[in-house]
């Protein structure tokens, strides 16, 4: 008998059939998945409290706040590279992504004993190289577990349990900080100290998820000439081996990424809007719910209607964002930007990454990835840079407007991309 579909269960949630699809990704899809909510959890239990730890207990300034994370981000990637290198060399991605994962978790809690900006550079550029070391390896081993139909969908996927991590992780930060703190407007050191101890605890059992349940998976190995076996190209000649499209859409990425700095200044901003620093994390797990939703439907969705059409409109969705940014004056505004920020999150970030796989071969996919994450790396050391400079001297205001005009350029050159037939849209035999 036919089953009887509730009409008002389609108004509440995605259809059954997308549920489905996502039940039925592969185990290691699935594995890392939980391993990025944990370990996310862990990281923003700490990341949305950081930029007032830095200014308003230790004294930095946002310059400082720019070197800070630009720096860690950039360093992480030069490592993305190698790591995703390597992998696809010796064909082991659990072991990277297992050390990249445990450098992290044992960085963090010392955050809480930093008594200079130095000292937090320090370790969030050791946080960062772990980060910079299990990327690549991981979506590497996301892409080889996966059929080229489902890449949008265990992107989407993971980039969801990713966002569901970073949440929890606000959600345990604020009952923490207004539990402990006296003042809840300025905290003091040994109060942030106790909470970014709580942070070691959900990276702990990522690791263990990582042991027990990620097998390695070897790529499928596509069809080489003898000469192009004999020549295997070195770490930095391997961009060569790459084709134009593939290297135009890094350099596109790149002048995208000028824009993108470091999240920690839309949370200064929303301070300057009049949210008090102990609702921050409220804040910041509003931002990732939306981030959640939005992932679930828009891996699903590239998969559907094309990758770069989905990139395109959450990148001019992201300049208007930012443009909002620059005028904000109340709590309000602040809050309704930052759930349309988090749109723009599900529409790309997911839908980069498979196009990323669908744009090279899989003897190649994690090399590719490095590259993916270097182009991003390179240009956030300067992005933040950027936007830490402009705003101490010549203020908020002309940061953010200088950030929106130029991702709306990259936005309108990514047009000029071209993707391949099974990346502009997929179809489906099985759908």
């Amino acid at each position: 008998m036919a089953e009887i579909e509730n009409p008002l269960e389609n108004l509440a949630s995605p259809p059954p059939s997308l549920w489905r699809r996502y039940a039925r990704l592969p185990r290691n899809v699935l594995a890392l998945s939980l391993v990025s909510l944990l370990n996310d959890a862990s990281s923003e239990i700490i990341y949305p409290l950081l930029p007032f730890f830095l200014l308003l207990t230790l004294g930095a300034s946002p310059f400082a706040l720019g070197i800070i994370e630009g720096a860690a981000e950039s360093a992480s990637s030069l490592f993305k590279l190698a790591a995703g290198y390597f992998s696809d060399k010796f064909e082991r991605r659990k072991l990277a992504i297992f050390a990249g994962y445990g450098l992290s978790s044992v960085m963090r809690p010392f955050l809480g004993f930093a008594t200079g900006w130095t000292q937090v550079l320090g370790l969030r550029l050791a946080d960062r190289l772990g980060k910079g070391i299990r990327s690549a390896p991981r979506d590497a081993l996301v892409a080889d577990s996966v059929a080229p139909e489902k890449r949008g969908l265990a992107f989407g996927f993971h980039r969801a349990m990713d966002h569901t991590g970073a949440v929890i992780g606000p959600l345990i930060a604020f009952v923490l900080i207004y539990a402990l703190a006296a003042d809840r407007q300025n905290p003091t050191a040994d109060e942030y100290s106790k909470v970014f101890l709580v942070a070691s605890l959900p990276a702990l059992l990522a690791l263990l998820v990582i042991v027990f349940l990620v097998k390695e998976k070897t790529p499928k190995p596509t069809v080489q000439s003898p000469k192009s076996i004999a020549q295997s190209p070195h770490l930095t000649e391997s961009i060569d081996k790459f084709d134009g499209n593939f290297r135009r859409f890094l350099i596109i990425l790149v002048l995208f990424t000028l824009a993108n700095s470091s999240d920690a200044f839309l949370l200064l901003r929303a301070q300057q809007a009049g949210i008090a620093p102990v609702y921050i994390p409220l804040l910041w797990a509003f931002l990732h719910i939306v981030k959640v939703l939005s992932s679930l439907i828009g891996g699903d969705l590239s998969d559907r209607i094309g990758r770069k059409k989905l990139i395109f409109t959450g990148w001019v969705l992201y300049a208007l964002v930012y443009a909002g940014f620059a005028f904000v004056t109340t709590p309000l505004t602040a809050w309704i930007l930052f759930g349309i920020y988090g749109l723009y999150f599900g529409l790309t970030e997911g839908a980069e990454k498979a196009l990323v796989a669908d744009l090279v071969p899989a003897s190649k996919r994690g090399a590719a990835f490095g590259w993916y994450h270097l182009a991003f790396g390179i240009a956030v050391f300067p992005a933040s840079l950027l936007t830490g400079g402009i705003w101490q001297f010549y203020g908020a205001e002309t940061a953010f407007l200088f950030c929106a005009v130029v991702a709306m350029i990259a936005a309108f050159l990514l047009l000029t991309v071209k993707p391949k037939a099974n990346s502009d849209k997929i179809v489906k035999s099985n759908s």
